[in-house]
């Protein structure tokens, strides 16, 4: 198939080396004013597809460029959160025509995203995936053996099978929630719940060191299951049926010490786990989500007094 991924970020570029090792061909649809593009990027993959333990994997992403009034099979778009309007613009400007895969957080309605996207055909995904891109064009990256994705009914797009074909053919699987862009705001309030809790003492301008401590920290992991209790009630004012999600929210529902204990232990022998814990480092985006939390509670008039202080003190 012919994929196009919008870029040349860290999570686009990963599933798109992993459907170029399947066979695909692969292309990166870039802005206007974007120089020194690398041919080739030099690839470090902890890969979880194969081995629940991951395995250490180097190898070489060739770069090719989209043109101008090119088709694709699919386009992913993996942009930071707000930014989904510029990105299709830059579609829209190339004349650029596919089935996009939206891999994004969204705190939006159904019916805003449908207004950004316009007539273009969409779905929407979530990617288990993370790393980093340093100035030399190396890429670290972890990537996970599934992804979330929407389903047929409800993404109601003429090649949905196709989709799921490219997928399968790069050993990825699908996990398909009750509804996707509900699982996306649990998603983002467990974040904002953690976030919080990891730069509780007003600093999160190191991303990976507070991971780090966090994972590490049973007492500090009770509060951040506190914290996301919090905020999912924020989901839930939004109207979401919660208990349509009973198997993601399960460890935030055991008593918070017993949590505590038992995400230490995950962190500690689940490397991959660990790894992609540590390896979102944009804070901006990091925060974006936590604000799109706090604005909501602060509006349904909901009484989070963990995550509100926690937050505060962040954004002070």
């Amino acid at each position: 198939m012919r994929v196009a991924i919008l870029g040349l970020g860290v999570i686009g570029t990963t599933y798109a080396y992993a459907f170029q090792k399947a066979g695909h061909e692969t292309f990166h649809i870039l802005r206007d004013g974007k120089r020194d593009i690398p041919f080739e990027i030099s690839v470090h993959l902890f890969d979880g597809r194969y081995d629940s333990k991951g395995e250490e994997k180097d190898g070489t992403y060739n770069v090719l460029l989209a043109h101008e009034n090119e088709e694709f099979d699919f386009i992913f778009i993996s942009v930071a959160s707000g930014n989904l309007n510029n990105a299709l613009a830059t579609i829209h400007k190339r004349n650029i025509k596919g089935t996009i895969v939206l891999f994004c957080n969204f705190w939006s309605e159904r019916k805003e995203i449908e207004q950004i996207v316009g007539n273009l055909p969409y779905i929407i995904a979530f990617p288990t995936a993370g790393g980093h891109m340093n100035d030399g064009w190396n890429l670290n990256c972890v990537l996970f053996d599934h992804i979330m994705l929407e389903s047929e009914e409800k993404a109601q797009i003429d090649n949905y099978s196709d989709l799921i074909a490219l997928l399968t053919s790069a050993d990825i699987k699908q996990e398909i929630p009750f509804d996707m862009l509900e699982w996306i705001w649990i998603h983002m309030a467990i974040n904002a719940g953690v976030t919080s809790t990891a730069g509780r003492n007003g600093k999160i301008d190191n991303p990976n060191k507070l991971a780090k401590e966090l994972m590490s920290d049973a007492k500090a992991l009770k509060l951040a299951v506190k914290s996301i209790r919090e905020t999912l009630k924020v989901v839930e004012g939004r109207g979401v049926n919660l208990g349509l999600y009973k198997n993601e929210l399960l460890p935030y529902k055991i008593p918070a010490w017993l949590a505590g204990i038992l995400m230490k232990k995950l962190f500690s022998y689940n490397e991959l786990t660990y790894r992609i814990m540590t390896l979102h480092s944009d804070v901006n985006d990091i925060l974006y989500g936590c604000k799109c939390v706090y604005d909501e509670g602060k509006k349904q008039g909901l009484e989070l007094p963990l995550f509100y202080k926690n937050l505060e003190r962040i954004l002070e």
